[in-house]
């Protein structure tokens, strides 16, 4: 007589747990807890580091179409696009990225659209003798 094979509960891991875990095995742990605690510590900030430097230029581009749209100085683009994002309830990145698209003929999600003119409109008014 056979028996399925036996289907026991394996443990559950999170989804930090699974994108952490190339992180672990990239190098062998070392001994001490405390320096494996340290070495993902820096790998979890080398990784944060990395996506920050890649959405910086489109950031960069995003506030430079405000710039020539408001126009207005880097730092209030800067925080109308932060403004913009926070309303939306969207990444700045995906905001930027979104409106760096339109050079591409890529239309603007309504979303950001309306709260860009928004954002547009309260800077001008604010700017008003």
């Amino acid at each position: 007589m056979r028996h399925a094979p036996c289907t026991t509960h394996q443990p559950t891991t999170t989804h930090e747990e699974r994108s952490l875990r190339p992180l672990l095995t990239a190098v062998p742990p070392p001994p001490d807890p405390a320096l494996l605690t340290e070495l993902l510590q820096l790998r979890v900030q080398n990784a944060q580091l990395t996506v920050a430097l890649e959405t910086r230029a489109v950031i960069d581009q995003a506030r430079g179409m405000v710039m020539a749209l408001a126009p207005c100085s880097s730092d209030k683009a800067w925080d109308l696009l932060v403004g913009v994002s926070q309303h939306c309830n969207i990444k700045l990145r995906a905001v930027a990225a979104a409106l760096v698209a339109t050079t591409e003929d890529q239309t603007l999600p309504a979303q950001i659209q309306r709260e860009l003119r928004r954002a547009l409109r309260r800077l001008h008014a604010a700017e008003r003798p």
